[in-house]
């Protein structure tokens, strides 16, 4: 059986950024990534100012900024039967906010790491404990165990270690949404601006992320349980199409001219704030960050910044209670699970408020029922008077 000190399963974001938070300080660890190649869903990120600060005690923010534009505003716009009833613009961010390529983003993680840190095709089975130290051991798909001191979950919604853990599923909402790229050889010419517009029972955002490619996605919010008729790229591309067939001339071009291997659909799901509130994140040496400890519908734009923060804050806990070597140290148990218990803390509260401020926007658009829409919008204007006070936010130094 392989022995290794801190294993992290996962080679998504939030993976490779714990990963390389860890590294920064000297801490070695491992990413065991299912997949025989590093994640590419996901199509690209609005990364917010809190974002911005966890990259930049990552080392990455001034490599990632020269391929992403500033966007200055926000602009919202409800249409219903045919006539634009209400248009707002705003901030996007107290400070900045950029659109950031996923692939770009994972790239530029990955890069950083040492050579042999990132495993791929290694697909984890199950998690047990060691029944002598308790040490978690993972069961790898070709037959392998893997014992290590720490072990991260960052495996997504349906994560093994979530449920090691004996966190609640994560649930599903009635929303369905697709992403994709298109491509302006000659330049696209919009606002630097995030524009979302709302038709019926469709929304639809557009964020440039340089001056010849944007990133859109289209919200379908009572779509189908059942999408089996999407067989491949072209189903996807006429399906979503014709989601927008409503939209102006200019949106329908933008759609109909991407780059059709980029599109990518899914159902929105999310991890119910009381669940966030009360899960145990921590069993042993075991626990999770990311996508499988907060996973949050895109109603915000928070979950690859809160995935980096989470790995910041990860590090630094684990560094305060070990330091370098600390590993090797008798009482490395007993410290880990307190460092462990420093992350959990730090982060429930503001996990809590990002989930419960996404969960109820999800709720405002999703809801028919004006009694249900005025019964939101008190409850968001109650708890977040400042609907980008999120923002503000700063995990702290590595």
């Amino acid at each position: 059986m392989e022995e290794l000190d801190i294993v992290i399963l996962g080679g998504g974001i939030a993976g490779l950024a714990t990963s390389l938070a860890l590294h920064r300080k000297g801490i070695k660890s491992i990413v065991l990534e299912r997949s025989e190649t590093v994640r590419s869903e996901g199509a690209a990120f609005g990364i917010q100012t809190n974002g911005w600060l966890a990259l930049q005690q990552l080392g990455l923010a001034d490599k990632l900024r020269p391929n992403s534009l500033p966007i200055h505003q926000i602009r919202d716009v409800l249409i219903e039967e045919g006539i634009k009833r209400r248009e707002s613009v705003g901030p996007a961010s107290y400070g900045e906010v950029r659109g950031v390529i996923r692939n770009d983003l994972v790239r530029a993680l990955a890069h950083e790491l040492p050579l042999g840190t990132l495993r791929l095709g290694c697909q984890i089975v199950s998690v047990k404990l060691d029944e002598t130290l308790s040490f978690p051991i993972v069961h790898v798909k070709n037959g392998q165990d893997i014992k290590s001191k720490v072990l991260i979950g960052c495996d997504g919604s349906n994560s093994v270690v979530s449920e090691f853990l004996g966190l609640k599923p994560t649930k599903s909402l009635s929303s369905r949404a697709v992403r994709g790229f298109t491509n302006y050889p000659d330049g696209h010419g919009f606002r630097q601006e995030f524009i979302r517009i709302k038709m019926d029972n469709v929304v639809s955002g557009r964020l440039p992320i340089t001056p010849k490619l944007v990133f859109w996605f289209v919200v379908l919010l009572k779509c189908p349980q059942d999408s089996n008729f999407l067989r491949n790229q072209e189903d996807i591309a006429r399906f979503t199409l014709s989601s927008v067939n409503d939209f102006s001339q200019e949106w329908k071009e933008m759609v109909k001219n991407c780059d059709i291997n980029s599109l990518y659909i899914n159902r929105l799901r999310y991890r119910a704030p009381w669940d966030v509130m009360s899960g145990k994140f921590r069993r042993g040496t075991v626990t999770v960050a990311g996508d499988s400890m907060h996973l949050m519908g895109p109603f915000l734009g928070q979950g690859c910044s809160a995935a980096l923060e989470d790995g910041v804050v990860l590090a630094r806990c684990l560094w305060r209670k070990l330091g370098q070597d600390g590993m090797n140290n008798v009482f490395s148990r007993k410290r880990i699970e307190e460092a462990i218990d420093d992350y959990v803390r730090e982060r429930r509260g503001r996990l809590v408020r990002l989930s419960t401020q996404t969960y109820l926007t999800s709720r405002l658009i999703e809801a028919s029922s004006p009694v249900t829409k005025l019964l939101v919008v008190v409850l968001l204007m109650i708890m977040f008077r400042d609907q980008i006070g999120h923002t503000r936010y700063d995990c702290g130094r590595l």
